[in-house]
This record gives structure tokens, C-alpha cells and sequence, in this order.
């Protein structure tokens, strides 16, 4: 029995069996095709039994079509285009569509209940319980759904520090989200796919719909991860997001077993190795800040911070690119090229010209591409512990001052309140910006209690007290969403660079009335009327009545942190 590689059974089988199927033949190139692939099939020795399993059959997945594993790009973007599943844009990129769900779907999002992690999990409406009978009942039904299908496996790791890594095996039906796990976690070396061992398994099967009356589900759709067997279920959904953070999902939970602190949030760093990490949730501009032509990037979206420094958990970006212009985003634009995978972004049928300003299909356009892409990167995805955090919050009230600076414990008063306004588009059914308080800013990816997290950040700024902390408002000034103006990118770049500059350690501040926050009197580069917003508002007494709102929101949600350190809970907006 010969056993053939991925290219040659490619070339081999795929090939002409592509080729006859193809609708554009003419009859002679048909039978010239349908004749290879005869030969190749009645050869002794080369069969489609023959293909290699890569050990899919220890998760008990048999009888399958073609198995590829860890294609290169152009083969899968190949895949992609023949199966139907994206269309090439004018700049090489692949753009897909995601249907009915373009965007994550908290609701259908499942942690198995089981005895092992059973007590530590903070069950809420984010970490919701299935049994262990229906997690078997759906992983019966994904093997069952495999079967005779072809499919793609990326093998590889998350967690740049080799310390800290583990490996990653992404089981996909479609080569666009093989695709997006190539792009978004760290490849391996030809010697590591050798040896590699996959510690987290994700099994993605779009196609396969799950039935809420007998699955213990909420919908069609199902994101169930099983923390004591590191082994996801995703079926119902094509948005690829749920890969990336089902993923997140299991590093949060096992990386403070290791004693590393995981953040949802960017990092940077300078000439100089002065590490900057940025907290935010989705649309604050974790993306946008830290892809700073000025500054190499370590990452734009999930990290860890361990006793010996800050790296990243991916080996790319998943960035949004709704109103994406080449002068606000240089580098996200440049990185939008051939081999990247765009989701839902509206693209001409004939010119193939992309229109970031069309948000028809959703608010939640998104580019996803490897690090690579980005010029200027630090290579390894590591960074010294950071000389600056950067807490962004998109303020829908438009109350929050733009740049305030924070002490110990109003970092992680902040840290555990978490507010922001989800923007529309990230979360389906999201269509105007909604107030919301998410713990460590991005409550729904964290299996254990926020205070978990919270505490461990605490323990970390202590042990390194020249850390210099900000709160950075990206949302709106001068009144509310829909009367007000969103604060513009150039002066939010501003406001950043002098906090990574040290420009602000010797500025002179003004305590926020309501906030209790401290706030520069000037910024370079900066209007002076656009540091206090109460200024910047047509009626002061107006900014009054809905500061003193939104401050209340604060306490109020702060309740459930009462076991927190008396200094944090006064750390807070003054009563």
C-alpha cells in the first residue's frame, strides 16, 4: 500500500475529479479528465481508501472523503473558489459570505457541565450549562455528519511563548475557515508538523444544524466547548469568528492554571522594547491603535501576561473593516491582499472592487490575515512586562472624558467593570450602539469568576509599579449617540502616543467631579475643549443629568464585585 502527501493525492485524484465536474468543459476536455481520474483510481496501490487520516480516527471520525491537512494558501483559496465558497476581489483577497449569522452568537454558546471544572465556572448568561449526554448527542451527530465528506485540518499552536504554548488542531468542511484558522493561529515549522500534538481540538462543521428541541441548544446554531476534553463543537454557524474564540475560551481557563494573566486586548512595542497593551472590546479600537506604523506589533487581539512578559495567543488578525480607509488604517488596508479572507464585505459582481462603506450585509465586516502581512511586527510575539495599559471604552453617552490616567485601583475597578457600547454589528441583533458593562472587557470569553482575572491583574501591577495606566474614551463627545460627534482617530492616536511617549507623566490633571477620575489639562496635538466633556457640549447642565447616569450604572453594576478590596470599590465614580 502506498501512502500518497497532500500534493500528490491532489494532483493525483482532485485534480480531474475537479476538472470533470467543472461546468465549463468541453466535452473532450471532460473525457480526457474523466479518464485520468479512472487511471489514477485503478492503479494498484492508489486509492481513495489509501489517503492519510492524520489520527482523525482517535476522535473517532471514519469513513471520510479526502483529508487535507495544513494546505498552503494558494491551494486552499483554490479549494475555496472551485466548492463555491468566495469569490476573488480585484486585490487578490477572498471574500466570503457568512449568511444568517454574521457575527458571534452569544445565545448558542455552551460550557459542558462536568465534574471537573464544574465549580469554578461563573455560570451566567455567557457561560451557559449543557449536559454531558447532549455534548455526546451532538459529537455523535458530527461524526455521523462527516462521514463521506472531505476535510481540512490545520494543525498548529496558540500561545507565542513556547513556555506557555499549546497545540491547536482545527477540523474545518470549508477551506475559507481552514483558511481563517491558518491565518489566525501560529503555523508550525515543517519539523514541528512533524511532531505535532494537538491539546485543543476545534471541529467546525457549518452544515451540520442542531435541533433545540432535542439537543439541550438554543437554535440551529451551537458553540459547545468541553473544557475537560479541549474538544469544541461548532455547527449552524459560517461565521469563523466562533473558531477564534472558542480557542480564546479554553486559554482563558487554562492559562491561569499556569499562573498567566490572559487579556482580551492588543500590544505593541517601541524602538526601545517598551511594551504598551491595549484592553477593549470588540470595536473600541484595540485593531486600529495598536497597528501603529511607529510601534511593532505584537498583536491586535488576545494575550497573555506571564511572570516573564506579555505574548500573543494568535499568529494573526481579525480585524473589522467597515468604513476601512487608507488614511485612518494604513496598515490594515495594506494588509488586505492576496490571500486574505474577507467576511461580508459587499464587493461588485463585475468590477470586483471591495466597498468598505457598505454595511448591507452587516456592521461586522471582517478582514482576517496573518501577522505576516502587517510590515512592521515583532517576529517572535513576545514583549518585556508592559511600560503602559491602555483600558479603551467607546462611551454611547458621550460623558467619559477622552483620556483619563488611573491609579492601581481604578485600573482594576475598570478592568472588572469592563463598560463600553457594543457596536452594531459584533453581536447579531446589535444594529445601534447599547451601553454595556463586560468584565475584564470581554466578560462572555472568560470561563471563571471576572474577580479571578481582576486579581491577578492587581498582583501584576503591583510586582510592577512603573506601569503607568489610562483610560482612553473612543466613543462620542459634545452628547450622545446621534447628537454628538465620535471622538476623530487623529486626535485618539494623539491622546495614545503621548501616553506611550511619557508626554503625560508630567502634565498637569483635574479631577473628573463625577468619575473621580484624573484628567490632563492638555495634550499635544489635542483641543483643550475636547479634554473636559462637559465643555464640549452644548448644554453643561444637560451633561450633568446624564453623567450622573451613567455613574449610577457604575455602582450599580459594581455591586457584584462587594467582595472587591474596599480602595477598588472607592475607586469608583464618586456617590
Amino acid at each position: 500500500m502506498v501512502s500518497l502527501n497532500n500534493t500528490e493525492f491532489d494532483a493525483k485524484f482532485n485534480a480531474p475529479a475537479r476538472a470533470k465536474a467543472s461546468p465549463n468543459l468541453s466535452p473532450e476536455q471532460r473525457g480526457l479528465a474523466t479518464k485520468q481520474l479512472s487511471q489514477a483510481e485503478a492503479e494498484p496501490g492508489f486509492t481513495r481508501l489509501h489517503s492519510p487520516t492524520y489520527g482523525l480516527e482517535a476522535l473517532g471520525l471514519e469513513n471520510l472523503g479526502q483529508i487535507y491537512r495544513n494546505l498552503p494558501v494558494p491551494v486552499l483559496i483554490e479549494h475555496a473558489l472551485f466548492k463555491g465558497e468566495g469569490r476573488l476581489a480585484v486585490n487578490g483577497a477572498i471574500a466570503a459570505e457568512t449568511g444568517k449569522y454574521t457575527g458571534r452568537s452569544p445565545q448558542d454558546r455552551f460550557l459542558v457541565e462536568e465534574p471537573s471544572s464544574r465549580d469554578e465556572i461563573d455560570w451566567n448568561q455567557f457561560n451557559r450549562p449543557i449536559s454531558q449526554k447532549h455534548f455526546e448527542q451532538l459529537r455523535l451527530r458530527a461524526l455521523s455528519y462527516s462521514q463521506g465528506r472531505d476535510l481540512y485540518i490545520f494543525d498548529g499552536y496558540v500561545g507565542a511563548d513556547p513556555s506557555y504554548r499549546f497545540g491547536v488542531r482545527v477540523i474545518n468542511e470549508l477551506a475559507t475557515q481552514n483558511l481563517f484558522a491558518r491565518h489566525l493561529f501560529l503555523r508550525p515549522t515543517p519539523e514541528e508538523l512533524m511532531t505535532h500534538q494537538a491539546d485543543f481540538t476545534v471541529i467546525a462543521l457549518p452544515g451540520l444544524q442542531g435541533n433545540p428541541q432535542t439537543d439541550g441548544i438554543h437554535s440551529e446554531a451551537f458553540i459547545v466547548i468541553n473544557l475537560a476534553k479541549r474538544l469544541v463543537l461548532i455547527g449552524g454557524s459560517h461565521y469563523a469568528g466562533e473558531i477564534k474564540k472558542s480557542v480564546f475560551a479554553l486559554m482563558n481557563y487554562y492559562m491561569t492554571k499556569r499562573r498567566v494573566l490572559p487579556l482580551h486586548g492588543a500590544a505593541n512595542v517601541d524602538e526601545q522594547g517598551q511594551t504598551a497593551l491595549f484592553f477593549g472590546l470588540s470595536g473600541t479600537g484595540k485593531t486600529t491603535l495598536s497597528a501603529d506604523p511607529s510601534r511593532r506589533l505584537i498583536g491586535d487581539d488576545e494575550h497573555g501576561w506571564s511572570p516573564d512578559g506579555i505574548f500573543n495567543f494568535e499568529g494573526g488578525c481579525y480585524a473589522k473593516t467597515i468604513r476601512l480607509s487608507p488614511a485612518a488604517e494604513p496598515q490594515i488596508w495594506a494588509a488586505i491582499r492576496y490571500g486574505t479572507l474577507l467576511e461580508n464585505v459587499v464587493m461588485d459582481a463585475e468590477t470586483r472592487q471591495l466597498d468598505y462603506e457598505d454595511s448591507r450585509l452587516t456592521e461586522n465586516t471582517r478582514a482576517a490575515y496573518p501577522l505576516s502581512y502587517i510590515p512592521n511586527i515583532a517576529e517572535a510575539g513576545t514583549g518585556t512586562h508592559p511600560k503602559t495599559l491602555i483600558l479603551l471604552t467607546a462611551d454611547a453617552f458621550g460623558v467619559l472624558p477622552p483620556i483619563a490616567k488611573l491609579t492601581r485601583e481604578q485600573a482594576i475597578y475598570h478592568f472588572l467593570s469592563g463598560y463600553t457600547s457594543k457596536l452594531a454589528g459584533t453581536e447579531r441583533g446589535i444594529t445601534t450602539p447599547q451601553a454595556t458593562f463586560s468584565a475584564c472587557f470581554g466578560q462572555c470569553f472568560f470561563p471563571l469568576p471576572p474577580t479571578v482575572y481582576g486579581e491577578m491583574l492587581g498582583q501584576r501591577l503591583a510586582q510592577h509599579p512603573e506601569t503607568q495606566v489610562y483610560l482612553v474614551n473612543t466613543g462620542w463627545c459634545g452628547g450622545p449617540y446621534g447628537v454628538g460627534q465620535r471622538v476623530s482617530i487623529q486626535h485618539t492616536r494623539a491622546m495614545v502616543s503621548a501616553a506611550l511617549n511619557g508626554a503625560l507623566t508630567q502634565a498637569r490633571y483635574a479631577l473628573h467631579p463625577v468619575f473621580n477620575l484624573q484628567v490632563p489639562e492638555r495634550v499635544p496635538a489635542v483641543p483643550a475643549e475636547l479634554l473636559n466633556p462637559r465643555k464640549a457640549w452644548a448644554d453643561p447642565v444637560a451633561y450633568d443629568r446624564q453623567a450622573q447616569r451613567l455613574a449610577q450604572r457604575f455602582v450599580d453594576n459594581f455591586k457584584q464585585f462587594r467582595d472587591a478590596r474596599p480602595a477598588v470599590i472607592a475607586a469608583g465614580p464618586l456617590p
